[in-house]
């Protein structure tokens, strides 16, 4: 009995595995292009980091230091170059104008102590340090 609960219940997993339509998924994100670019850059950034903590404990000496150093740099560059490249190829590329959103909410915001402005909404005032409001624009 054990057995037949078991063949049935493979057999309808294996049903609805089966059943699935490619319509039913859902649509992947979009990839950006600069992705894996900003993860090698990344990556590079922590290979340095950690280089650098090598050699100051002692385990690298300093030629072989130097040298991982400059080659990282070098891989550095390259990745950046990329990068720069890609957004050039990019913004060459015509698009279509995009429609400017409309403004919303308050455009400047304004300490009501100090009556310092900031572009950004901010907790606390940068200059006195008090609690900061939305102005009314």
């Amino acid at each position: 009995m054990i057995i037949f609960a078991a063949s049935i219940l493979t057999i309808g997993v294996l049903v609805f595995i089966l059943s699935v339509r490619t319509k039913d998924l859902p649509e992947p994100e979009p990839v950006s292009p600069f992705q894996h670019l900003d993860e090698r850059k990344a990556a590079i950034y922590e290979n340095l980091r950690d280089l650098q903590f090598e050699f100051r404990v002692g385990k690298l000496s300093d030629q072989d230091y130097q040298q991982t150093k400059q080659d990282l740099q070098k891989e550095l560059a390259g990745v950046l170059a990329e990068i720069d490249r890609l957004k050039q190829s990019l913004a060459s590329e015509p698009t279509a104008p995009t429609p400017k959103p409309a403004k919303k909410g308050p455009q400047k915001y304004i300490c009501p102590s100090c009556k310092a402005e900031f572009p950004n909404p901010l907790k606390f005032c940068g200059e006195c340090g008090k609690p900061m409001q939305a102005a009314q624009a």
